[in-house]
């Protein structure tokens, strides 16, 4: 999977594009997931998140309902959802995968 960075890929600085393998796969593949809107794809209904609409949502509500959309985005794959943190324009997450701890920051400033 290549790796993608505000919409472009990252170079590998040999005139090709990064790669992601093992854990950084999984990260970048869940980043991607969190990042488009669910239902964007007709064919895959169920691809996507809801964190966009969190922007309609009074302030107090929205980390409920962004822990909520991130487990809604990632129910198939093979990761358990152990925090979210919506601080600003950022979300961090805390996963879990066969006993391995995972964090990942998204930037969700032009979400909400």
């Amino acid at each position: 999977m290549l790796i993608l960075r505000e919409g472009d890929y990252v170079p590998d600085g040999r005139g090709g594009f990064r790669k992601a393998e093992g854990e950084e796969e999984l990260l970048e593949r869940i980043l991607w997931k969190l990042s488009v809107r669910r239902g964007s794809f007709p064919f895959l209904p169920e691809l996507g998140s809801r964190l966009h609409l969190l922007g309609r949502i009074p302030a107090r509500e929205r980390q409920a309902l962004a822990g909520q959309y991130v487990m809604e985005a990632l129910a198939d794959e093979d990761v358990v959802v152990a925090g979210v943190e919506l601080e600003g324009e950022e979300m961090t997450l805390r996963l879990e995968r066969r006993g391995e701890s995972l964090t990942a920051v998204l930037k969700v400033g032009g979400m909400i």
